[in-house]
């Protein structure tokens, strides 16, 4: 499941990031590549030593779990510290899945959260990878992305410009991604009915089969 998640940062958020970006440490991203990943990946990354770096990682996993699309899309247990890269022109990272353990987590959701006015720089799109074809997505400063960390992807080289981007992972309550989506369509389903109907005992008869397949499913 991929989906957009609009204006998970605002514009003072963005300003802050901005101007922590603009003064902070880059090293080469091949650092925190794996053996595979390594001889594709051609971006530059935050230094972990940073004294700056734990602030803006805090910035973006708050905002990510205000979000109620968020919590809804991934049903987070853990969101791991983002990641910030930088490509400037000529930079790329090429076809890779991520890792399925990081820092003795599994993986389960990729996040993307974009950075950079996508009017400022060409190429960079984060093409995902899936039977059907291929899913290019540039987003405006401050929406996100989120999509199975199974999926293979990529980042197009960049042309001209600077992209920005915060990249996190999540380990998510409930393992199965099919048994996210339909957790997922079933309370998009009922926030809707409410809307329009209020509520009803065919609401509360929903509400009781989401919970109930949340409880069956979820891992604590």
């Amino acid at each position: 499941m991929l989906i957009m998640i609009a204006n998970v940062l605002d514009a003072d958020n963005l300003q802050s990031l901005r101007d922590n970006l603009a003064a902070t440490r880059y090293v080469d991203g091949r650092q925190t590549a794996g053996r595979e990943a390594s001889p594709v990946k051609r971006n530059e990354q935050v230094d972990r030593a940073d004294p700056r770096l734990v602030e803006m990682q805090d910035l973006v996993v708050d905002r990510l779990l205000a979000n109620p699309l968020f919590r809804m899309a991934t049903r987070p247990h853990v969101v791991r510290p983002p990641l910030f890269s930088r490509y400037e022109p000529g930079m790329a990272y090429g076809s890779h899945v991520d890792d399925a353990i990081m820092g003795g987590m599994r993986t389960d959701v990729s996040v993307t959260v974009f950075l950079s006015d996508p009017a400022t720089y060409e190429g960079g799109e984060l093409v995902i990878e899936s039977a059907a074809g291929e899913q290019d997505v540039k987003l405006a400063a401050g929406d996100a992305v989120v999509y199975p960390t199974t999926a293979l992807h990529r980042v197009a080289p960049v042309t001209s410009g600077e992209r920005l981007a915060a990249v996190t992972w999540v380990r998510s309550l409930i393992r199965d991604a099919d048994s996210r989506e339909l957790l997922f369509d079933l309370e998009t389903a009922r926030h809707a009915l409410f809307e329009r109907l209020g509520k009803t005992p065919e609401l509360d008869l929903l509400a009781k089969t989401q919970s109930n397949l949340l409880r069956r499913w979820a891992e604590d």
